[in-house]
């Protein structure tokens, strides 16, 4: 027992290698793991008493567990099964595929993460980008949703913008899990959005087992009250127009629901609106393609972010005009009743986003022009004023006592893009641009009664 061993030095450092690993995974770490899981939850405890809908304990559970939740789910389980029957493979290799799905889909949400780095990232490059408006009624649609329901935002899809302006606009109030799609997979992108609570959905190759995974998680969500968004267009719009809804994700949360057990389910109308679309020129000629192949690369879009926070930082200005949000009238999916009839559902909400829209003051000029081309700045105003008295109060997003302010500031920021040119003392839209423009009008062409002896 007292005898000297002699080892080379090579596999003498081998050994104390292994033993500093096994040390820290079965001491040290978990040690470390259990004081900053003891800090954290301390911390949003903290967090909770000042949200007005408490971060959910759903939310929080281990990516880990919610992955074996979601994996050995009886549903789920009974799929696998199919799977592996209709696809002659054996049933490991089915249950791993439905484990990589999983891991796929279940975000690794950071309370941290979220209300500390993105946030405060999201506030900096809206104000950035953007003078931001909200409606008036929006604090008393929130508010009168009750504490214990669960909370679905449903959101037009104009820009990838969006993301985070309703984000930074729901941060005093909740947390918000989004629906993505492959765009966000993107490594480092990826990892942070996770930690942010979204979730990721494929857009094509979807296998019913891909599909019941998804749904039992956005069912499991919505039971354990986890407050979420997502876009029923399903993709951007190229037109300025709302798209047709696709029922995919609302098809689960419905089919999930049980009106006599559990939470509510409340639908929020969410309604965006832009005097400028970061995107435009780009989803019009895709539009015109017929595709929706939209080319754009990751660094365009980080190389755009730090040029703005660039001149944020060093007081320049560098916003593009008005971004406005509007909260529509909220939806119960237990007042619709049970087996509420989803094609009439989503309908429904697409009206409600409809009439919500924020009217600001780019479209309205854009209305105008296409109304009447070759407008005085005194007749401009009065085409605008004129649209103003045609759209209900609600949807105002400027007074009128500031239509010649608002009215100057829109048509120069066409201008000095090229869009409209001044000939001759008229406003006129340049060659080549009457997409543009009926881009921006389509987005508040609901609310506009043309005169068609001013257009002719």
């Amino acid at each position: 027992m007292t005898q000297t061993v002699q080892l080379p030095l090579w596999l003498f450092i081998l050994i104390l290698l292994f033993a500093a690993v096994t040390a820290l995974s079965h001491f040290l770490l978990p040690s470390v793991r259990w004081f900053f899981r003891l800090r954290l939850e301390r911390a949003v405890k903290r967090l909770n008493t000042r949200l007005k809908r408490p971060i959910e304990p759903f939310k929080l559970a281990r990516r880990y567990d919610m992955i074996q939740r979601l994996i050995y789910d009886p549903e789920v389980t009974r799929e696998i099964v199919a799977y592996a029957k209709n696809n002659n493979v054996p049933e490991n290799v089915a249950f791993e595929k439905a484990r990589h799905y999983a891991r796929e889909i279940v975000p690794s949400f950071s309370a941290f993460a979220y209300f500390s780095f993105a946030i405060r990232l999201a506030r900096l490059l809206a104000n950035s980008v953007y003078r931001i408006r909200t409606a008036e009624g929006n604090d008393a649609v929130f508010d009168s949703i009750p504490k214990d329901a669960t909370v679905v935002f449903v959101m037009n899809h104009r820009s990838n913008m969006d993301y985070v302006l309703v984000t930074y606009l729901a941060a005093r109030d909740t947390s918000l899990s989004y629906a993505v799609g492959e765009w966000a997979r993107v490594w480092p992108l990826s990892w942070l959005i996770k930690s942010l609570g979204a979730y990721f959905i494929r857009r094509t190759a979807r296998t019913a087992l891909y599909r019941k995974v998804l749904a039992r998680y956005v069912q499991m969500a919505t039971v354990g009250g986890v407050n979420q968004a997502f876009y029923p267009e399903g993709g951007l719009s190229l037109t300025g127009k709302l798209r047709p809804p696709k029922m995919g994700l609302l098809s689960y949360l419905v089919e999930g629901f049980d009106p006599e057990e559990g939470r509510d389910v409340v639908f929020v109308p969410v309604a965006i609106n832009y005097d400028r679309v970061l995107e435009d020129r780009v989803l019009i000629a895709a539009d015109q393609r017929g595709d929706r192949r939209f080319g754009a690369r990751i660094s365009v879009v980080v190389g755009f972010i730090l040029r703005k926070l660039w001149q944020r930082l060093t007081f320049q200005e560098t916003r593009f005009g008005t971004a406005a949000v509007a909260f529509g009238a909220p939806l119960s999916l237990r007042a619709s009743g049970q087996g509420a009839e989803i094609n009439a559902l989503s309908v429904e909400l697409m009206a409600r986003i409809e009439t919500a829209m924020p009217v600001l003051t780019v479209p309205l000029v854009c209305q105008a022009l296409l109304q009447k081309d070759g407008l005085s700045q005194e007749g401009l105003m009065d085409a605008v004023g004129k649209m103003m008295g045609q759209i209900p109060q609600a949807n105002h997003i400027f007074d009128m006592d500031a239509l010649e302010m608002e009215v100057t500031r829109g048509v120069q920021s066409l201008a000095d893009r090229d869009i409209v040119v001044l000939k001759n003392g008229a406003w006129t839209i340049a060659e080549g641009e009457t997409p543009v423009v009926q881009f921006y009008a389509n987005s508040i062409s609901q609310f506009i009664q043309i005169d068609a002896a001013t257009a002719s």
